[in-house]
């Protein structure tokens, strides 16, 4: 699996984007029991400080070593430096399993059988992500050439699933059909720089030129911008939610 984020692990944990409430009200109101829930691929912790608060114990996976020393800690999360693919629990652990923004870096196959081997019976099963965000036309405008047209080559091939909305991931569980939520919140224009620079492309990018993509992309991004303070984001999210057979 590949880690591409140690690097900027720091910035990540300050500028990505979170989800909202309603999203995991859902997620919680399908589940039975909230005695243990797994992270997986933890990040930051983001996912795995929400179901703190209603988990009585959470297991948060990460590769990155990095990530995980910029995750809060609470007294009911055990981090853990492990692959999506291969954890050190035992069989029928968790009541739920989330896995928000990574999925698409996974082995399928191997990572789906440990979900399998680690879920309870009639445990849930959720793959979170998020899309490009929309701002207005002018910004959106800019920020689509710097994806496509300066950074087009430096994605992962990965990144496809995301941009299919991950409709085009397999899934081997019995699917509930979820509503669709949005991320929304407020930037200032320091805020979307910031969140630019944690696209894995834009790092990439730096690696292979020893610039950053940015430099050339500021002034019209701060032109689209305009005068305004902030601006409000939006971020569909992308949701996929099951049991196992």
């Amino acid at each position: 699996m590949k880690d591409n984020f140690s690097t900027q692990s720091a910035e990540y944990s300050i500028y990505r984007p979170t989800y909202p409430k309603e999203l995991y009200d859902y997620l919680f109101s399908l589940v039975d029991n909230k005695d243990t829930a797994w992270d997986c691929a933890t990040g930051n912790g983001q996912v795995a400080r929400i179901l703190a608060n209603e988990f009585r114990e959470v297991y948060a996976t990460d590769i990155s070593e990095n990530q995980l020393k910029n995750a809060l800690q609470l007294p009911n999360i055990t981090y853990r430096i492990e692959p999506a693919e291969q954890t050190s629990v035992g069989n029928n652990s968790f009541d739920l399993i989330t896995v928000a923004q990574a999925i698409h870096w996974f082995n399928f196959e191997a990572f789906y059988a440990e979900v399998k081997r680690t879920l309870k019976p009639n445990g849930l099963f959720a793959v979170i992500g998020y899309g490009v965000m929309f701002i207005d036309k002018k910004i959106d405008q800019s920020i689509h050439k710097l994806y496509e047209d300066i950074l087009g080559k430096y994605w992962d091939a990965e990144r496809r699933y995301i941009e299919e909305g991950y409709k085009t991931i397999p899934f081997p569980f019995e699917e509930i059909i979820a509503p669709h939520f949005q991320i929304k919140t407020k930037w200032n224009f320091n805020q979307m720089i910031g969140y630019l620079n944690t696209w894995s492309s834009l790092q990439h990018y730096k690696k292979a030129n020893d610039r950053n993509p940015l430099e050339y992309m500021f002034t019209e991004l701060k032109e689209a911008w305009g005068d305004d303070a902030e601006k409000d984001v939006h971020f569909p999210i992308l949701l996929r939610v099951g049991k196992d057979h």
